[in-house]
């Protein structure tokens, strides 16, 4: 799985031109799904994104979480994450996963994600047309692969 994490001081998603799900500060996740991934993976990565120390103490260092500070978290389904673009100008998605995989992993992630203390977790829908709009506050931008770990 590979998730991209931002620092935002607000954010919202649009879902097939539906009312915005809004979250203040918090962060905003993108979230890849690999074709074969492990589901068991999943309760790590939410952890890690949730616990993750990206705002700033009293003294200004990055040594906060967004559980610490009372914030919330916006995660949206993005498979574009796993694009290839070693060959060519248009990008290959064959690693990405497909169908039911993808979206049970995607679900299991916000399910994960939601017992980890933070605020609130708005979320868009896996395979919709979604706008999000953010402002990226630092800019703090990590980006995190679950392949990196083994």
């Amino acid at each position: 799985m590979r998730a991209i994490i931002q620092r935002v001081s607000s954010a919202s998603v649009v879902v097939n031109g539906g009312t915005p799900r809004s979250i203040g500060p918090g962060l905003v996740i993108l979230l890849g799904v690999r074709d074969g991934d492990d589901p068991a993976i999943i309760p790590k990565l939410a952890n890690k994104c949730a616990g993750l120390r990206i705002f700033n103490d009293d003294e200004g260092k990055l040594n906060r979480s967004a559980v610490e500070l009372g914030y919330s978290a916006l995660v949206v389904s993005n498979f574009t994450l796993y694009g290839d673009t070693s060959r060519g100008k248009r990008p290959s998605f064959i690693r990405a996963a497909k169908g039911e995989p993808a979206r049970a992993a995607y679900e299991a992630f916000l399910k994960e994600l939601s017992a980890q203390g933070l605020a609130e977790v708005q979320h868009g829908e896996f395979g919709a047309d979604m706008q999000v709009s953010l402002v990226n506050d630092g800019p703090v931008t990590i980006v995190m692969d679950t392949d990196e770990w083994k």
